[in-house]
């Protein structure tokens, strides 16, 4: 299906990230794996793409806080892929702290991998997808770019931008064959939400997994957790044919969150 794509996914050393990775590689697709993580985990889920799936894997350790990092990330997958038809931004960081208290520094730090990298990226791969006239660019949110909770001051004014620029930046390439969308998940069991599960337990007294019960019901009316696979099926989705009218909107993967 993506045959001949090469893929740029940011934050995909674990995670949803690296859910999304596999899927598209799965489906044929060349990838770029970028995030933080131990050098020799990430050269063996590297070398296990090309294995697996029989494509080309490369890695870019760009810190996405710096813009010209971010440049040097993108003109690495032109050098080594000739492009990057499909643009995966998933990298996020969370803080939790009331308005009052939230030091300004994690303000900024929260705002630029959340929020500016989505944009840094953006408009440095459109321009390729305008000359191939086919791009698809996807944007992980959150249910907290619809949605607010406490505590969580930066985390959701970046969500609720990243929708905001998927809105733009699909209206700005209506006619072409670049569509630009936003995935919202709910609760995934990713290392993000294992520490704020652990966080749970220890003020609670209570055991990780009766912890890890009371968030999702919190939230989800499925009571259960979405998987990072359940989103790597999202985006190769809408990588496909079938929703190549499908720009501008997000698709919420949330257990019903936002539904209430």
């Amino acid at each position: 299906m993506l045959t001949g794509k090469r893929a740029l996914v940011t934050g995909s050393t674990s995670g949803i990230g690296l859910a999304m990775a596999r899927a598209l590689a799965g489906a044929g697709a060349d990838v770029m794996l970028n995030g933080f993580g131990d050098a020799d985990a990430i050269e063996a889920t590297r070398s296990a793409l090309e294995t697996d799936y029989g494509v080309t894997a490369h890695y870019n350790g760009a810190d996405l806080s710096k813009p010209d990092q971010i440049e040097a990330m993108m003109q690495d997958a032109d050098a080594k892929f000739g492009g990057v038809d499909i643009l995966i931004n998933n990298a996020g960081i969370q803080y939790t702290a009331n308005v009052e208290d939230f030091p300004p520094e994690k303000w900024d730090a929260v705002i630029a991998i959340n929020l500016s990298s989505v944009f840094h990226t953006t408009r440095l791969a459109v321009p390729y997808m305008r000359k191939q006239n086919w791009g698809r660019i996807i944007n992980t949110a959150s249910a907290h770019g619809l949605v607010a909770s406490v505590q969580k001051a930066a985390y959701v004014a970046a969500k609720h931008g990243v929708i905001g620029l998927t809105k733009v930046t699909a209206l700005e390439t209506a006619e072409t064959g670049i569509t630009a969308n936003a995935i919202c998940p709910g609760w995934v069991r990713t290392e993000l939400v294992e520490r704020q599960i652990e966080a749970r337990a220890k003020e609670g007294g209570i055991s990780i997994e009766e912890a890890a019960t009371n968030l999702v019901s919190d939230k989800h009316p499925s009571k259960q957790f979405v998987t990072p696979e359940q989103i790597g099926q999202t985006a190769l989705f809408l990588c496909s044919d079938a929703a190549s009218q499908m720009t501008g909107t997000h698709m919420s993967v949330d257990g019903g969150w936002t539904a209430q």
